[in-house]
């Protein structure tokens, strides 16, 4: 359950599959030319920190809570920032390590895809190509926030079942992704190596 979601948090298309709640990519909308969606270039290219500050500003209201990216970006972005020997890392809340790049903590998504296609500065598919996506975000009230339907997670249990020695439980857990507001979050797009 916990990788649906994960993947969903991305990706995730209420208009494809009602199962869903709309992920960044598509509360974001990176395939709609807008403030909010930074392209590398027209079809993708090497990563810049001159990007990822582009990135960063297009989030208004302060900093982003986090920037959000795939293994591949975060091994580009700690590359130029030891090149310049400005790496800074600390650990979070939980005890984990995590790399700042401006302050800002860089956290990676094993569900962001490093094959998305761009075509004239906009995601035309997830799949096809050798691009990926960094987010920035707020998060919180006002940003970028989770929400749960009444009860959180449940469990239910349906009973025995007939041809094995067991019993069954379901596990329910409605929740979706708000954007209160489309400038508290960006994503810089066409991404390579």
């Amino acid at each position: 359950m916990r990788h649906a979601w994960e993947e969903n948090f991305i990706y995730g298309n209420n208009a494809v599959n009602a199962k869903q709640f709309d992920g960044l990519k598509k509360l974001i909308d990176t395939a709609t030319a807008s403030d909010q969606v930074i392209a590398m270039s027209a079809d993708g290219a090497t990563l810049t920190l001159e990007k990822v500050d582009a990135l960063i500003d297009a989030v208004m209201g302060g900093k982003p809570d986090m920037l959000l990216m795939s293994r591949r970006s975060r091994r580009k972005l700690n590359q130029l920032m030891r090149a310049l020997g400005s790496m800074s890392i600390e650990k979070d809340q939980f005890g984990t390590f995590v790399t700042l790049y401006n302050g800002i903590p860089c956290y990676v998504s094993d569900w962001i895809l490093d094959t998305h296609t761009v075509a004239a500065s906009l995601e035309t598919a997830t799949t096809g190509a050798v691009c990926s996506t960094i987010y920035a975000f707020q998060m919180g009230e006002g940003a970028l926030a989770g929400i749960s339907g009444p009860g959180g997670l449940t469990a239910e249990r349906i009973g025995a079942l007939e041809t094995k020695d067991t019993s069954r439980i379901r596990i329910k857990w409605y929740t979706s992704l708000v954007l209160f507001s489309a400038k508290k979050a960006a994503a810089l797009i066409g991404v390579e190596d």
